[in-house]
């Protein structure tokens, strides 16, 4: 990379970096206002002794950790979300700042063309793209039990207990649990309905316990009950129930954001088993698991739409042409994510994801070559 694709990526990646630190701030700061009386409530119990709750500057001390506990893993996952928005802002701030110093119209004078500035742009844009498919499948999945956390759980490094309401699997058989607890990856009080190919109750079980062994509930004294009119002898009780039903798919369930913490690898996992899997769940795992990668592409095209908005000669009607281009490049962002997301009858789930940037690359394009220079 040469010296004026060096100087302009610095300068595009160090606006990127400020926005985040202010829409970070802001987004923290709101919250704050608005549930200071929880976060403050959660401190004195973290902090409860014999004595009392702390007061004073340790009770501030306390909320502020606590503040920080919960929101850090939020401001991780955030990261993913606001790519794509804050490099288009950063773009143009970036060429805001070339223009005022008449840099853009020094390279032209040293017959540079105008579409080679986009160059640093994209390469910085496909590293940042790098950063955030890194943070997608190797942190966020880590983190992804301190995420659904509410403002009063703040300070709980695992989700709380809860009930498993009547849940079909892959194979049309209904589970349902008095509890879950994610830690442990334990069912208490289970209930399991199995049916026929027709959808018939055939049998049911009971067990007091079950416990995830990676590839299936292991039930402890279980029992189970015929529910045919003309059964014979009593069924018998099974060790193991293989379910796509698993943990993950519990808190998917449970938690609406769990399953955008899910990594790669852990989708792929879950569709690995067919058989357990009906054609609706396949398809929305698939769209989940390649539409990361259809965002991407997305953000990228995106950028190179906003060139003819962003870098021109002369800086005169800039404010006309931000005017004009943020609809248009916010809808293009935001037409990316709800397309890689939605369901397209009748077309395979791995199409339908990359419909968005199939749409934009000729957009793109013509972007491309509408830059005056």
């Amino acid at each position: 990379m040469r010296l004026l694709d060096r100087y302009i990526a610095r300068q595009f990646v160090l606006n990127v970096a400020v926005l985040y630190v202010i829409l970070f701030c802001f987004v923290v700061t709101v919250d704050v206002s608005i549930n200071l009386d929880r976060f403050s409530e959660v401190a004195s119990k973290l902090s409860q002794t014999e004595d009392g709750p702390a007061e004073g500057f340790r009770h501030a001390v306390v909320t502020a950790l606590v503040i920080l506990d919960l929101w850090w893993p939020r401001l991780i996952q955030l990261f993913n979300y606001l790519l794509g928005l804050v490099m288009m802002g950063a773009m143009g701030f970036t060429c805001v700042q070339l223009l005022r110093n008449r840099e853009f119209l020094a390279m032209v004078s040293a017959g540079q063309s105008l579409q080679r500035v986009l160059r640093p742009f994209v390469i910085a844009g496909i590293g940042l793209s790098l950063v955030q498919l890194a943070n997608q499948e190797l942190l966020v999945p880590r983190i992804a039990p301190l995420l659904p956390r509410q403002h009063t759980d703040a300070g709980q490094r695992t989700l709380d207990v809860s009930r498993v309401p009547l849940i079909k699997d892959g194979k049309g058989r209904l589970l349902y649990a008095s509890s879950f607890d994610p830690e442990s990856a334990t069912l208490r009080d289970v209930f399991i309905l199995e049916t026929d190919e027709q959808g018939r109750a055939v049998y049911t079980i009971r067990t007091e316990s079950a416990v995830w062994d990676k590839d299936a509930w292991v039930f402890e004294s279980a029992q189970a009950e015929s529910r045919l009119l003309d059964a014979g002898a009593s069924p018998l009780v099974p060790e193991r129930f293989e379910t796509n039903i698993n943990p993950t798919m519990l808190q998917m369930n449970q938690y609406k954001g769990y399953r955008e913490a899910l990594s790669f690898r852990q989708i792929g996992a879950l569709l690995s088993r067919p058989d357990l899997l009906d054609a609706a769940a396949a398809s929305e795992y698939q769209r989940l698991r390649w539409g990361r990668f259809s965002i991407i592409a997305t953000n990228l095209l995106s950028l190179v739409i906003a060139a003819p908005f962003f870098i021109t000669r002369l800086p005169t009607g800039v404010l006309g042409r931000t005017i004009v281009g943020s609809p248009i490049l916010v809808t293009a962002l935001m037409g990316g994510v709800l397309g890689a997301s939605a369901a397209i009858p009748g077309m395979p789930a791995l199409l339908g994801a990359f419909i968005p940037p199939l749409i934009l690359l000729p957009i793109a394009i013509a972007a491309y070559g509408a830059v005056k220079t």
